[in-house]
């Protein structure tokens, strides 16, 4: 399962939100392992680098899930 599946952000090409928001910079090939790209949205904030979002990351319900792959 994919980040936006999981989260249901709607950032996804053609989701709900991707017409005013974007699309996130981890569809379609980091959906799994979206920590890891620059740039994604976390609350409606865009997040920096692995290194400065990881804090942010190590709350997220996806990224403590099974799906997210490390």
């Amino acid at each position: 399962m994919n980040c936006w599946e999981f989260k249901k952000c709607g950032l996804e090409e053609d989701g709900k939100n991707a017409a005013t928001k974007g699309v996130c910079p981890a569809y379609p090939d980091c959906g799994t392992s979206c920590a890891r790209v620059a740039g994604t949205l976390c609350g409606g904030t865009v997040q920096g680098v692995f290194a400065t979002k990881l804090a942010n990351c190590m709350d997220c319900d996806f990224y403590t899930s099974e799906h997210y792959q490390r």
